[in-house]
């Protein structure tokens, strides 16, 4: 804390560049990211297997950032309305996101973890009480797994485009009740929070103590700064709930298939995607 305000560390995701992370491109991709300036990296694991934990201790060690791990809930991974094989094969890519986290020394998992990124339905209310109910089942044993790793899993809520099942933080605390505090938190994005909340404020206040990541960027979903996101009370609420913990910019690029269909990504977000690091960075250090 210096004059009333946080000192966070800066992060960002390596999908601003590429996807999937791996071992070969792993080692460069964090030195850039550290000569650039960021203190924190998150790093996608979208399969296990992807990269390993030496590789990444390793490229930590020689550029001094702390990593952040995210996982993302491809086709076949679902938690809800499902069937049992698919429920356990999610889980156990659940599971392998908290033995990763607690191998590399990353205090969080996070992610939309409870159905395929991408999958909507409508519910009536009492469908979505029983679907929450069914989250919270087959969520246990993986939020059990975090606690013996000590790692927490941070659930994030998404946009009604991307899921209808958990749109806004009240619908989290929700949806995750007696989990919350137990392995389990939330993991809050501003893009989604701008879409999805009346106020932002009020969300990140009602969130509070579980929340426990936080992701930036532009309302565009491009570099945070110069857009119409109100950064400084954005700071300030997160401020007046403790959190204390990183700001970790969350963009992709246009120029990997795969990733821009998921997240919509139809035109560059930036001139260059380094561009669009720097000047987030930049603008985030200014606050």
């Amino acid at each position: 804390m210096e004059d009333g305000r946080v000192m966070r560390l800066i992060g960002i995701s390596t999908w601003v560049w590429e996807s999937p992370l791996t071992d070969s491109s792993l080692p460069g991709l964090l030195a850039k990211i550290a000569a650039m300036g960021f203190d924190a990296v998150e790093l996608p694991l979208e399969n296990a297997g992807d990269f390993t934990s030496a590789t990444v201790l390793e490229s930590l060690a020689g550029n001094g950032l702390k990593p952040f791990l995210v996982g993302a809930m491809a086709p076949g991974r679902d938690l809800v309305a499902a069937d049992p094989a698919s429920v356990e094969k999610t889980q156990a890519y659940l599971e392998a996101c908290v033995t990763m986290a607690g191998s590399i020394g990353s205090p969080t998992v996070c992610g939309p973890f409870y159905a395929r990124t991408g999958r909507v339905w409508r519910m009536s209310r009492e469908q979505r009480r029983d679907a929450y109910a069914e989250l919270r089942r087959n969520l246990q044993p993986v939020a059990a797994r975090a606690q013996e790793a000590g790692v927490v899993l941070g659930i994030e809520p998404l946009n009604r485009y991307e899921t209808s099942l958990i749109n806004t933080v009240d619908q989290a605390l929700e949806a995750l009740g007696p989990l919350l505090g137990n392995g389990v938190g939330l993991a809050l994005d501003s893009y989604h929070l701008h879409i999805e909340e009346r106020s932002v404020a009020a969300a990140v206040r009602a969130a509070g103590e579980h929340l426990v990541h936080v992701q930036v960027c532009g309302n565009d979903r491009g570099a945070p700064g110069g857009d119409q996101t109100d950064w400084k009370g954005f700071l300030q609420v997160l401020n007046e709930v403790g959190y204390t913990g990183p700001l970790n910019i969350e963009s992709f690029t246009v120029d990997n298939a795969a990733i821009a269909v998921a997240a919509s990504i139809w035109r560059p977000l930036a001139p260059s995607q380094d561009e669009l690091a720097e000047s987030g960075l930049a603008f985030l250090r200014s606050l």
